[in-house]
């Protein structure tokens, strides 16, 4: 299997990292979110809010590519939240299933947040992501927030570091 590579996304990557948003999304929240939502993601009207992001450099951004082809990607910020408790905070991280165990999630880890102090948001549930955290030094703080997922409500949990 070729090695996985990082790098910092361009607009060109905004299709790429749509499909993978879409993808990932699929893949991993089958079962925690409702499937109609999912069956509801829409991989243009992603793309095309990905490259307004990236045309306006709203976030910090990077892709993992595997013989060309995005696999995953990462965003990292100052902060979404008006109590944030880190100065930076990892907004998102997807990859492919197929992608599991490669070292990209490692990889996209350390480009958008190295080993500073940080936070993120993750599904309550979602144990695989957890746990991913959890070995890089992330634990939960006690904060939660809802998000709308179709006609349900989604639990997300804050993790610090």
């Amino acid at each position: 299997m070729t090695a996985v590579t990082v790098r910092r996304a361009t607009v060109d990557d905004a299709r790429g990292i749509a499909e993978v948003h879409v993808t990932a999304w699929r893949e991993a929240y089958a079962g925690h979110m409702p499937a109609e939502f999912l069956a509801s993601l829409d991989v243009d009207r992603r793309a095309a809010g990905w490259a307004g992001i990236l045309e306006r450099g709203e976030t910090d951004a990077f892709v993992a590519e595997r013989d060309g082809t995005i696999v995953g990607w990462a965003t990292a910020g100052s902060g979404r939240d008006d109590d944030a408790p880190r100065d930076r905070e990892l907004e998102g991280i997807y990859l492919l299933a197929s992608a599991y165990g490669s070292g990209a999630g490692q990889l996209l880890l350390d480009a958008a947040i190295g080993d500073a102090p940080a936070y993120l948001w993750v599904m309550d549930g979602n144990g695989r992501a957890e746990a991913f955290y959890r070995r890089n030094g992330f634990t939960r703080d006690g904060a939660t927030m809802t998000h709308p997922a179709g006609d349900a409500t989604v639990l997300a949990v804050r993790l610090t570091r």
